[in-house]
């Protein structure tokens, strides 16, 4: 069987203008990266336009390490609906260098349904990642330097709250010091790097409706606190236009093209786990500005993604999608059912029944939220019809559409199910209003309960006493009706990751609380989770090459 890899390659593409043509978008208005990519400016973007298009998000039950093909059905969707007949686009996150070098080795799809050019994609693209890397950077220099020169004034902050960043998955960057060597290197200080997913940089990239907007949210991220204990940011920084300079390329969406020649918008790159999860509002607006159909996804299982989707994205940008489809495949199916990891690939009906536990969770939530929920059984060539058919009627009794989806080998036309339960759930029952978690008014330790009881049945929440703290300081500080993000392990709905299928009994654990200003969202780290992921024992980078001017080992 073909690699991604050479699947991509075998694919002629389009040059970009004819993408952009085929959903209403000049040549004269693209901002070229070559001859198959392009920068999309924002003044393109419609508002008149959203509300006739149909807005459809991609999610999942909780994942194994392997995933279970989100982006791959997104895309898959996308194409088979314009095989249908309707004007679709695709809208996805931004790959990160520490996903491609780390565990996954790519992130652009698989199989035949790919966004393209993946490796462009894969790594660096137009550069987005490495601006955003760079704003945050800069910003840490920029404070360190302030301490530096007033170090013996009472303008010196008594606290540094912003750290570092890189795209790079390094754990030994986690806890550092800076300042070592001498008064000249600056102040001695503890600080650390998160991985650039989770910097708040991205996050407002991602939120922004704007370049005022974008500007205005740098000016308010919180960077540290004075001698007085009042909070200190990049406006009494004075540096908001300077980063706002930094990042005035990297606001506007990225126009590429599937396997299919489909549009595909790609901004942004957080992660659901320790970030928000979703693709740039932007992003989203320019695609509903330009198709009749949108798909999109949100990271990792409907717990994250999806969760901070609605409560977050959706919250801000004041859209919503009128269906949502649950990724579901039979490895999760049987890992969540009980079965050893190295065992998921072989037929089990009964842990498939088991398994159905954590979708059936799943779904629940989601119709929380208003939505409609068309399951999408992700077939792998080992999937036995037996299990298949077990799932497709468990889903008929219970009200909710499904569709084999085999957009992996088969692209879009693999996709057609799919396409076709979608385009009768958007017609018959599409969502018509939107329902969050909580309300702005709600505290925030109220926010992280009613997230951790609705959305992961946890019993209660448990604040550490520096979360409990923070939670004061938040209040003190007028910051309380800000919607919560909260950062925790993709393979459990609880705190602990080898608690599956739909964990019971638990409390939540908050350890830290984490204010995020800027962005707009407070930042609840649940559990041990980091924000800069370790390498694997054998990392893709293993894999990875560059021979006879071709890269070679992405996947």
């Amino acid at each position: 069987m073909q690699t991604d890899l050479e699947i991509a390659r075998s694919i002629q593409l389009r040059p970009i203008q004819h993408i952009a043509y085929h959903i209403g978008i000049l040549e004269d208005a693209l901002i070229p990266y070559g001859k198959h990519i392009a920068k999309l400016p924002i003044d393109l973007i419609d508002e008149n336009r959203l509300q006739q298009s149909k807005l459809i998000l991609v999610t999942a039950i909780t994942p194994t390490k392997a995933g279970n093909g989100k982006t791959t059905i997104a895309i898959g969707l996308a194409m088979a609906l314009n095989q249908l007949g309707k004007k679709t686009a695709v809208a996805l996150r931004e790959p990160s260098l520490g996903v491609c070098f780390g565990m996954k080795g790519g992130a652009a799809g698989g199989g035949f349904s790919q966004v393209l050019p993946m490796e462009d994609i894969n790594l660096h693209f137009t550069g987005d990642m490495h601006a955003i890397t760079a704003a945050h950077n800069m910003i840490a220099a920029l404070v360190d330097n302030y301490q530096h020169v007033h170090r013996t004034s009472d303008r010196a902050l008594q606290e540094v709250v912003w750290r570092r960043v890189m795209d790079v998955n390094d754990r030994a960057l986690r806890e550092i010091v800076t300042g070592l060597g001498g008064k000249g290197n600056g102040v001695t200080a503890e600080s650390g790097f998160d991985i650039t997913p989770a910097s708040e940089i991205m996050a407002i990239l991602c939120l922004a409706t704007g370049i005022e907007d974008l500007r205005q949210r740098i000016e308010n991220i919180l960077l540290g606190y004075t001698k007085d204990g009042l909070p200190f940011t990049v406006k009494d920084l004075g540096i908001g236009g300077a980063i706002t300079a930094l990042l005035k390329d990297a606001i506007q969406p990225n126009l590429v093209q599937t396997t299919e020649h489909t549009a595909a918008i790609i901004h942004g790159g957080p992660f659901a786990n320790i970030a928000h999860g979703c693709n740039s509002i932007l992003a989203t607006k320019m695609a509903m500005s330009h198709a009749n159909f949108v798909i999109t996804e949100a990271g990792f299982g409907a717990d994250l993604g999806a969760e901070k989707f609605f409560n977050i994205k959706c919250r801000n940008a004041g859209f919503f999608p009128v269906a949502t489809v649950l990724v579901v495949t039979s490895q999760a199916l049987k890992y969540h059912g009980g079965v050893a990891h190295e065992d998921i690939s072989e037929p089990n009906l009964d842990a498939v029944k088991a398994g159905l536990e954590n979708v059936a969770k799943h779904i629940e939530n989601i119709r929380s939220f208003g939505q409609t929920v068309v399951v999408a059984f992700n077939k792998f060539g080992f999937d036995v019809q037996e299990e298949i058919d077990h799932v497709h009627t468990w889903c008929r009794e219970r009200g909710v559409y499904f569709a084999i989806d085999e957009s992996f080998l088969g692209g879009g036309q693999g996709s057609i199910m799919l396409a076709n339960a979608v385009d009768e759930a958007t017609s018959e029952q599409p969502a018509t209003s939107i329902h969050f978690t909580y309300a702005d008014s709600d505290s925030i330790e109220d926010k992280i309960r009613k997230v951790a009881q609705t959305i992961y049945g946890a019993d209660g929440i448990e604040l550490s006493p520096a979360a409990s703290k923070m939670a004061q300081r938040i209040r003190d500080f007028g910051l309380n009706h800000l919607p919560i993000c909260i950062a925790k392990t993709q393979y459990s709905f609880s705190d602990d990751a080898s608690r599956r299928g739909v964990a019971k009994g638990f409390e939540l654990h908050i350890d830290q609380l984490i204010i995020n200003r800027g962005a707009g969202f407070i930042v609840a780290m649940a559990g041990n989770i980091i924000r800069m992921p370790g390498l694997p024992k054998v990392p893709r980078a293993n894999l990875i090459d560059y021979k006879d001017g071709l890269i070679e080992g992405l996947s």
